[in-house]
């Protein structure tokens, strides 16, 4: 009986403490709603989804763990705002401000991200996956190859050949990045792109002395010069099923 008495005594403090932190917070929240200037805020893990945040002032607030899934923070000023492990997935970042801000660990999948000021943010562990406009300065070659990979796995080619084209803007030099982006406009049918995307990545792959891209380019460069036959448009291409899984060839000319 004792031991079920304190037992429902933690209980009942757990849920008073718990309260309080939710009131603290809550008048935070409102205050951010309803005038969407709320700088220098306490809105740790606070419940944002989908809220209409455009334009707010949230510069030097605290969001971390917060849950802003699909909401408009277009044209946000977040400068200095810390939103370690926030999650923002699929939420308007255009032409919001992130100098000096804490994205480490942040959810950013799938959100909107043209125009967006990420100058001076920390962004270790960030997910972009799936994010649109992202700043080229923001990211290595090799995780928009990796995410140009990711997008081709799940069928959208036209995402992923976004992600190749920002991969090859930032090292023209990257053969394999010119061999998945023709293997991506070979899966839309854009049979014309995809050969000149071949023909590049061979040469690159033979000039670095890469035998197995070279190869693999030249097998792409044959299967596109078979001439079309009247099932290809309605059938799977038939180089992916020669390769096998693409996902696995194309992992293989990471530069590392």
């Amino acid at each position: 009986m004792k031991n079920q008495i304190i037992g429902a005594a933690i209980f009942l403090t757990t849920i008073i403490l718990t309260t309080t932190v939710q009131a603290a917070n809550s008048e935070h929240i409102k205050q951010l709603l309803a005038t969407k200037q709320c700088q220098k805020c306490d809105l740790t893990s606070a419940g944002l989804v989908m809220a209409d945040l455009s334009g707010a002032n949230l510069s030097g607030a605290n969001l971390t763990g917060a849950n802003l899934s699909r909401a408009n923070l277009s044209g946000a000023d977040l400068r200095g705002a810390n939103l370690s492990g926030a999650s923002l997935f699929g939420v308007n970042l255009s032409e919001a401000k992130f100098g000096g801000a804490n994205l480490t660990g942040a959810d950013l999948r799938n959100t909107y991200l043209a125009n967006a000021e990420l100058t001076g943010a920390y962004l270790n562990g960030a997910n972009f996956l799936g994010a649109v406009g992202i700043p080229s300065q923001i990211a290595s070659p090799e995780e928009f190859y990796a995410w140009g990979v990711a997008e081709g796995q799940k069928g959208n080619q036209q995402q992923a050949i976004s992600y190749f084209n920002q991969a090859i803007a930032i090292k023209p030099e990257y053969a394999g990045a010119y061999l998945a982006r023709g293997v991506a406009r070979y899966q839309i049918l854009d049979r014309q792109g995809a050969f000149q995307d071949a023909q590049v990545a061979q040469k690159l792959f033979t000039s670095q002395n890469n035998s197995l891209g070279t190869q693999t380019a030249q097998a792409f460069i044959k299967e596109l010069q078979t001439p079309v036959n009247e099932k290809v448009s309605s059938g799977s291409p038939s180089f992916v099923e020669f390769l096998g899984s693409l996902g696995s060839i194309l992992l293989q000319f990471f530069p590392f």
